[in-house]
């Protein structure tokens, strides 16, 4: 039998997801840590230039409707190895996104070490079914930029047990900042959507819960028109200094941000 699915909106402004209208939890809130939510990150010309960019270089076909480019080295998780060759880094226009990323408290240290950009499109029913990012090499943060439309993020949790809700007031979002209300009603996690609305050119960070305990996705009636979504990932623990494989890092890392990548 299918499980039910309850679904809840995230709002940026407060970091609540809230249960969706006319839903059983309609009114009812939990605190949803770990996203970020920077709009209008880059112009609209700057979206127009970077895409034109991207479509100058070949797509590959990838799975479920998307096609890719890929600037990284090439990785097999499943054996934990990677080989450098052939990776000559972040393409060109990405040093100006990155430049930018680093004037926000969130990401002032954060230095990219592969760039994957994705070309969803509705013809070809692109979606992603619901996954984690891998955590051997890939660190805390994950930075998508969401290009060329609107989309839905819907974030899932098949972990057992239950989350607390609490009523959130008429006067939501301003009353729940003030002061949490006695959690009143709970709901299975596994029975838990979290739909977070990535507008157009805006970048969306996730750290923490929302990294390394909530599955994404992107469903494909989320995707009405043409999105291209460019996602940019940082290193993990053992690859920066003090690491086991903090050489091999450092090496990636000069790659990475000469700027001068092909997609592999």
């Amino acid at each position: 039998m299918l499980q039910k699915t309850h679904r809840f909106i995230y709002y940026s402004d407060t970091g609540w997801a809230v249960g969706a209208e006319e839903s059983d939890f309609e009114g009812w809130a939990f605190p949803f840590p770990g996203v970020t939510l920077i709009e209008d990150f880059v112009t609209r010309e700057e979206e127009a230039e970077m895409v034109q960019l991207m479509d100058r270089e070949p797509w590959k076909l990838s799975q479920s409707g998307r096609r890719k480019q890929d600037y990284g080295p090439k990785v097999n998780f499943r054996k934990q190895k990677l080989k450098t060759a052939g990776f000559q880094g972040l393409p060109s226009f990405s040093r100006e996104v990155v430049r930018r990323m680093g004037l926000y408290p969130i990401l002032e240290d954060f230095q990219p070490v592969e760039q994957c950009n994705l070309d969803y499109c509705p013809e070809r029913g692109s979606a992603i079914d619901p996954h984690l990012d891998d955590t051997w090499l890939w660190g805390e943060r994950l930075v998508s930029l969401n290009l060329l439309s609107s989309t839905v993020l819907s974030m899932s949790r098949e972990a057992p047990g239950s989350l607390l809700l609490c009523l959130a007031p008429s006067g939501f979002p301003e009353a729940l900042v003030e002061g949490v209300m006695a959690p009143s009603r709970s709901v299975l996690c596994q029975e838990v959507e979290v739909a977070v609305p990535l507008p157009r050119r805006s970048l969306l960070v996730l750290t923490g819960a929302a990294r390394h305990q909530w599955k994404h996705a992107i469903h494909r009636r989320h995707v009405e028109a043409r999105r291209v979504c460019a996602t940019f990932r940082e290193l993990s623990a053992e690859f920066c200094p003090g690491g086991r494989q903090q050489e091999l890092g450092q090496e990636l890392l000069q790659i990475s941000l000469s700027f001068q990548g092909k997609p592999m």
